[in-house]
């Protein structure tokens, strides 16, 4: 085994493993395999590829997964059975080295009620698995599960006896998530203080999220001694989830001297794409306020945030979303932004401050802000131009769409009738699915060649008759554009939302043409019905590719 450098934290991820067997799908191979390689991309040290003896898929994927690794340990779990420790051994033998991670259950409730054992007994099981599997490796982990309800006089013992029987990793689970961080700093303190032979092996954390303690429980397990943390991608995991990987690795980092230094071999900028992989490939999305990775991670709404932000951004950012690996902070324009925000964006659009007037844009915002809810830069844009909003202005109207879509074998074909201008189109086609169909007929229909760049349905309430909510955000030359839908037939309202959008695409182009045309001199009355009638007569020239 290595040689333990002491102010190293050693990253153990088991998303493959425990975070795995919580989702409602299993895994595929080749997905499993693409997570573990993100995840050595990400500096994990030891990867927990599965549970070999569990399935055939199982002990196959861990077997695949071995042979792919270059730096980080493949480690496969195991009960303290012969059987599994074996099943382990033999999905690993190909690799030149491999961990075995072999556990049991140590607290009264699982050993006397689940076990139905002694704990004697327990402690003997414990050895023989331990010896097992060390022929086989040096690198063996033993957990003790349920550790955060074992009594710590059995705790101690079961450590000290695991230790001596060769494990060189020994792990402290809070497998139910029932401690508190001071709590559990104390048992880690408390061994620490009590093994005898503790200095022989790396302590080791792996903290369940049930009382929301998971972060917490594992940092302070870190400042009483451990120097593994068990953790998941997006703290995915049985129940309420396992310790969240990036919240540890980010708080270790943000917080490098109140931790002494410690540090582990993640790798920050590479924590967005591995979440927002491990999220696409689990079909489990990460929650808008998710700490690090969620999308309102680096949100600011509230005016004063806003303007502190954009001042400095420490006011309120303690980690800037670059570091993580994100792009950009996102400021929201909603009627709770400040005028220092609109006058901050429209700067960044290319506008001088003597360009506009900033009481007259903001007073404006505010009334379409409380309209609309967000505000975009194309609708911010327009109120510079016009005295009334481009809201209402609308060149494309879904009237009527019907969609085909039954079982295997059946291509889902759409058709879809639309108002452009004063005039009425029909177009059908079919597509990957019953939404790419109905995309396919409104792009062709309205000529606008967008690109869908994030497509998002949800429930605006619970029960049969809920209305499905569809945002939608599409490039168009360069440019990012929302549209919003609203049915109660989810299809409709992702082609309710596509519409949206374009229309805002169609406002955009009015606002450009009378750009231009203010830099060659204003028209005298840009408002009036005459000159906003012949834009929009040409903008529809140029969203429909007629020019």
């Amino acid at each position: 085994m290595d040689k333990v450098d002491n102010n190293r934290v050693i990253i153990f991820d088991t998303t493959l493993r425990d975070g795995e067997q919580a989702l409602q799908q299993s895994l595929n191979e080749r997905q499993k395999l693409q997570i573990a390689l993100m995840l050595e991309q990400l500096g994990v040290d030891v990867i927990e590829a599965g549970f070999p003896v569990s399935s055939p898929g199982d002990f196959s994927s861990v077997k695949l997964i071995g042979q792919n690794l270059k730096n980080a340990i493949p480690c496969g779990l195991s009960r303290a059975v012969e059987r599994d420790i074996d099943a382990v051994k033999e999905a690993l033998s190909s690799c030149e080295r491999f961990r075995i991670h072999t556990f049991i259950a140590t607290s009264d409730v699982h050993v006397q009620d689940k076990l139905r054992k002694s704990f004697d007994d327990i402690l003997g099981m414990a050895e023989h698995a331990i010896k097992h599997a060390r022929q086989y490796t040096d690198d063996v982990e033993f957990s003790c599960e349920d550790a955060g309800r074992t009594p710590i006089d059995n705790l101690c013992r079961m450590v000290e006896h695991a230790i001596k029987a060769g494990a060189r990793t020994v792990n402290i689970p809070d497998t139910v998530g029932y401690t508190i961080p001071s709590e559990f700093g104390n048992i880690i303190a408390t061994l620490f203080n009590r093994v005898p032979n503790i200095d022989q092996a790396v302590i080791s954390v792996h903290c369940h999220n049930d009382l929301g303690m998971a972060t917490g429980n594992s940092l302070v397990a870190v400042q009483n001694g451990a120097r593994q943390v068990e953790v998941c991608v997006n703290g995915l995991g049985e129940r309420a989830g396992n310790c969240s990987l990036e919240e540890v690795a980010m708080a270790l980092r943000t917080r490098k001297t109140l931790f002494n230094g410690l540090y582990t071999n993640i790798v920050p900028t590479n924590i967005a794409r591995a979440s927002q992989m491990v999220a696409g490939i689990c079909n489990e999305k990460v929650p808008p306020h998710k700490a690090i990775v969620g999308s309102n991670a680096f949100a600011h709404s509230s005016g004063i945030h806003q303007d502190g932000v954009l001042k400095n951004r420490s006011t309120y950012e303690i980690i800037t979303p670059e570091s993580v690996g994100f792009k950009e902070n996102n400021l929201h324009m909603t009627a709770r932004s400040g005028r220092h925000m609109i006058k901050s964006r429209l700067n960044a659009l290319g506008y001088a401050d003597d360009s506009f007037n900033l009481d007259d844009v903001y007073s404006r915002f505010l009334e379409l802000a409380d309209k609309k809810g967000e505000v975009f830069d194309y609708d911010l844009e327009s109120l510079l131009f016009f005295s009334q909003t481009m809201e209402d202005k609308t060149q494309f109207t879904l009237e009527n769409l019907n969609v085909i879509c039954g079982g295997s074998g059946t291509i889902p074909t759409a058709s879809v009738r639309m108002k452009i201008g004063d005039e009425y189109f029909i177009d059908s086609g079919t597509g990957d699915g019953p939404v790419d169909a109905v995309f396919n007929c409104i792009t062709r229909l309205t000529r606008i060649d967008c690109k869908l760049v994030d497509y998002n349905l949800s429930a605006t309430s619970g029960g049969m008759n809920a209305q499905g909510k569809v945002d939608v955000d599409v490039m168009y030359k360069g440019r990012k554009y929302h549209g919003r839908g609203l049915s109660t037939d989810v299809i409709e309202s992702s082609a309710l939302a596509l519409v949206n959008a374009c229309n805002a695409i169609y406002r955009a182009q009015i606002i450009e043409l009378e750009k231009a045309a203010s830099h060659n001199g204003m028209p005298a009355d840009p408002d009036s019905q005459e000159a906003i009638a012949a834009m929009e007569a040409k903008a529809a020239s140029l969203v429909r590719g007629q020019i």
